[in-house]
């Protein structure tokens, strides 16, 4: 199954460069590629040297037909694989496309940062004229995928290195209710390859902001997810952070050392994504530090934020077109939710006979956010929290003291 899904991954690829060409070559040559230079550091590339490329039909913004992106990358340390690569290709389906409502595929191929993956992937979108902020989006794909180096990862234990076939489904829906914006995201991922032990895992998302009145405002934000035993470890559910493969969808955190391995390991840093349970960072990042597997198949959590208003995010708010694009945000915060470890792979959980794990504290946000086309958050998310007070603090611990972490990404991107 794996060779014969290679080689119609390839197919696909051929194809759809071949049909680029002709069409380009037909309507007079309006295909543009433009290049960038591109440049970043891990502990085990050193400093990655690159190319970043994207070809799109002239007068098209991201949204024409014969979308590609693409990058190459040498690192300059010549690890085991010192050449690393990314390619994506989006082809529209004319019969199911018009503005805001494109529905697509899409061929993706990686190998970076030891770890490589082939996909296909269908998308379609319903959105109802040009309101971006309300929209209805469907995707499935199928994707073969491999890690290749273990060294490229910060908790090595939370990864498994067999061929994997997935079979990805997942629906998000946005826009606004009685109480104000709202986004809900469903997902499935199913293994079909029986030699690495199939498994299925569920997850969802639900976002809610309630304007108060006199820029205060009130943002919840609820998570669950369930995995069956046989799982990958990568896939099953952290309580401060995501699933460990979400970390390769962010270049902070694709490979160690970007951001400081010893920052990640003291639980100064988190990651945004899953669960997200504020308060036990540090001690989450400890438990990984010293080898363990921090793996729950079952995962529910519920993140609040009292966001009120503060005189730097006012005077930002007041200069013209700048004060759209830049936020300083400032709220109390309060997260709680819990992890089940039925799994084999966690054969220590600390806190396995309680209900519930509670946070509080306060918190800021300092964001610089300009949407993409489809009004979807594109920028740079910065926080800092103090949860001063958990419900369960490690023996010999206090439940009130002074905890702070600087988040990548935001709790709530809106």
């Amino acid at each position: 199954m794996a060779f014969r899904f290679k080689i119609i991954f390839a197919l696909f690829i051929v194809l759809g460069f071949a049909l680029s060409a002709k069409l380009a070559a037909q309507e007079q040559s309006k295909y543009n590629f433009s290049p960038a230079p591109d440049l970043w550091y891990n502990d085990v590339d050193g400093i990655r040297l690159g190319i970043r490329v994207l070809g799109e039909m002239d007068d098209s913004f991201k949204d024409g037909p014969h979308r590609l992106d693409a990058g190459l990358w040498l690192g300059t340390w010549f690890p085991k694989m010192p050449v690393s690569y990314y390619l994506s290709f989006t082809e529209p389906i004319p019969a199911i496309t018009n503005y805001g409502n494109e529905g697509s595929l899409e061929a993706v191929s990686l190998y970076r940062a030891g770890y490589t993956q082939q996909m296909l992937r269908f998308k379609k979108r319903w959105q109802p004229g040009f309101d971006e902020l309300r929209y209805l989006e469907f995707r499935v794909s199928l994707s073969q995928e491999k890690l290749t180096d273990i060294e490229y990862r910060p908790f090595p234990q939370m990864w498994q290195s067999n061929w994997k076939t997935l079979l990805n489904a997942d629906v998000t829906k946005a826009g606004f209710n009685g109480l104000g914006r709202y986004f809900i995201e469903s997902e499935v991922l199913y293994n079909l390859n029986t030699t690495s032990n199939s498994f299925i895992v569920l997850k969802a998302n639900v976002t809610q902001k309630i304007d108060l009145g006199k820029h205060f405002a009130l943002r919840l934000h609820g998570f669950a997810g369930h995995a069956t035993d046989n799982t990958a470890p990568e896939y099953l559910f952290n309580l401060s952070y995501g699933q460990a493969q979400d970390w390769l969808n962010k270049g902070l955190s694709r490979a160690k050392g970007t951001i400081p391995t010893s920052f990640i390991e003291s639980g100064l840093f988190q990651l945004q994504g899953g669960a997200g349970l504020r308060g036990y960072v540090e001690q989450e990042a400890k438990f990984l530090k010293a080898g363990n597997r921090s793996a729950y198949t079952s995962m529910w959590v519920i993140n609040s934020e009292l966001e009120f208003p503060n005189p730097i995010n006012s005077a930002i708010n007041s200069i013209s077109v700048i004060g759209q694009l830049i936020e300083f945000r400032s709220y109390v915060l309060f997260d709680f939710g819990n992890g089940f470890s039925e799994s084999p792979l966690t054969p220590i959980d600390p806190y396995g006979d309680i209900f519930a794990l509670a946070n509080a504290g306060i918190g800021t946000q300092f964001s610089i956010n300009i949407p993409d086309y489809l009004g979807k958050d594109r920028g740079l998310f910065i926080r800092y929290d103090v949860p001063f007070w958990i419900s369960k603090p490690t023996p010999g611990s206090n439940n009130f003291s002074y905890r702070q972490i600087i988040g990548i990404g935001a709790i709530f991107s809106f």
